[in-house]
């Protein structure tokens, strides 16, 4: 007998290339993490730029559903770096920001990118354990770099190698 709160069911997402029409949508998913959250213009005007390029993931299922998580991030000169991430709270613990960076890694091979990185705040423990089992590795430190409603808080500067 299967007892239905006790074994959730498990969802299934797509990923998909992120779209300009999707920028409205990313914005509000940003704003659940980001003290100050970027807009939807801002989203529309980095993916009118031919370096910039991202990931929406959406529950399959759902019909033409907003994405639950993207990931945008840009590629010049044979360095790939990670703008933004983010998944919905309630779509957590799915293995979507797995997947999402995933998406990033194997765009960046196909581009043959030497090399990507990224900022995450230094108290992410979620975050950074899961861009070690990715391959990052620490190689810097910016102080104060994200500001909260209490200050700011530092980041994180990691690489990852793709050659």
């Amino acid at each position: 007998m299967r007892i239905p709160f006790l074994h959730p069911r498990r969802r299934d997402y797509s990923i998909e290339p992120l779209e300009g029409e999707d920028s409205d949508a990313v914005a509000l998913l940003h704003q659940e993490d980001f003290t100050r959250p970027w807009t939807g213009d801002e989203f529309s005007d980095l993916l009118a730029q031919e370096t910039v390029f991202g990931y929406a993931a959406r529950e399959i299922g759902q019909g033409a559903a907003a994405p639950v998580g993207f990931v945008l991030a840009r590629l010049a000169a044979g360095e790939g770096e990670i703008l933004t991430v983010a998944v919905a709270r309630s779509h957590r613990r799915q293995g979507l920001g797995w997947r999402l960076m995933d998406a990033v890694l194997r765009e960046l091979h196909a581009q043959r990118a030497e090399s990507l990185f990224l900022e995450v705040d230094e108290t992410n423990a979620a975050a950074i354990a899961l861009y070690r089992r990715l391959g990052f590795r620490e190689v810097g430190q910016r102080p104060a770099y994200y500001a909260t409603s209490g200050g700011s808080k530092g980041a994180l500067v990691m690489r990852r190698d793709l050659r």
